[in-house]
């Protein structure tokens, strides 16, 4: 059998990560349901503490999280979860980010302008990459060309 996933990367500011890496990918923020928490604080089974006001809505503290404008069946959900400590050691994964037909320099200046930064660049054979780190220091990317 085979099982989906989705990616959850640990962060301190979770719903400001997942705000920037869906405008880096062209995602969306999956949206909250302030009425459905509303709801579950009403009823006992969370209180004010487990939420926050992240740009003018009411959303869970733990976590925001990301998916592909055509669904999970394009691509796996991507869970920013909070955590209280900050990051400590490399990251063990990364986002291999494909650019397809925009320009790769485009978009690393993009995300460079929108608080990346940019870490080095390498290539193996005929695959040229550009590594950059989130604005957070919480992730990196790969932005690749010249590779399938």
């Amino acid at each position: 059998m085979a099982y989906t996933f989705q990616v959850t990367i640990d962060s301190t500011d979770p719903h400001t990560l997942a705000d920037w890496w869906a405008e880096a990918l062209g995602w969306e923020v999956e949206p909250s349901d302030e009425q459905f928490i509303r709801g579950l604080i009403e009823a006992g089974h969370a209180s004010e503490d487990d939420t926050k006001t992240h740009r003018g809505t009411l959303v869970w503290k733990a976590g925001a999280a990301i998916r592909h404008p055509e669904g999970l069946e394009r691509a796996p959900r991507v869970l920013f979860q909070y955590v209280p400590e900050p990051k400590t050691v490399k990251n063990r994964a990364h986002f291999d980010v494909r650019t397809g037909s925009d320009d790769p320099k485009e978009v690393v200046e993009r995300l460079i302008a929108k608080g990346a930064t940019h870490l080095h660049e390498g290539n193996q054979g005929p695959s040229v990459w550009t590594t950059l780190a989130d604005p957070r220091a919480t992730s990196s990317a790969s932005l690749t060309r010249g590779c399938p």
